[in-house]
């Protein structure tokens, strides 16, 4: 089974979701944490390590914190060269949980600069990997957040208005 871990990513970002208006965080128990680690190719990571890295992509991409807090999970990396007859590329053969989760955030900067964001609505605390064509994605969910924000600009635009 192959691993897409530009998903991985986006789901550890989001595992702190404001449910009914109060913050939540879906690796708060153990046992929740080890559920949710397994399910996302996880299993065996520490569950602190685990919530460490999250929370550190989570500042990074807010643009709370320099992308350099990143390097301390990339200590034990090994890449190894591969020659063929079109040249040299480098193969991953070595990588713990939070060191791959690091390197799909690096190749989605570098891939896709600046889709990776907050969801636009303040109040939400969810992250989106914007594959719209356009880049021009702002919610994590159209029919929730979006609807949701588009409501409150209408409203606002004609509330004042009189019939």
């Amino acid at each position: 089974m192959s691993i897409e871990w530009s998903d991985v990513l986006v789901d550890v970002l989001n595992t702190t979701p404001v449910v009914d208006g109060a913050n939540t965080d879906l690796l708060e128990t153990d046992a929740d944490a080890r559920d949710w680690l397994r399910a996302h190719a996880g299993d065996g990571t520490h569950i602190a390590t685990a919530r460490r890295v999250r929370d550190d992509l989570q500042q990074v991409v807010r643009g709370h914190a320099d992308a350099e807090v990143l390097n301390r999970y990339l200590a034990r990396v090994r890449r190894v060269p591969r020659v063929h007859d079109d040249g040299l590329d480098w193969e991953l053969v070595a990588a713990d949980w939070p060191a791959q989760l690091v390197l799909a955030w690096g190749e989605v900067q570098s891939i896709a600069p600046g889709r990776l964001r907050p969801c636009a609505n303040g109040e939400c605390h969810l992250f989106l990997l914007d594959r719209s064509r356009g880049g021009t994605g702002r919610w994590c969910s159209m029919s929730e957040c979006g609807n949701r924000m588009k409501a409150r600009r209408h409203y606002s635009r004609t509330a004042g208005k009189a019939d």
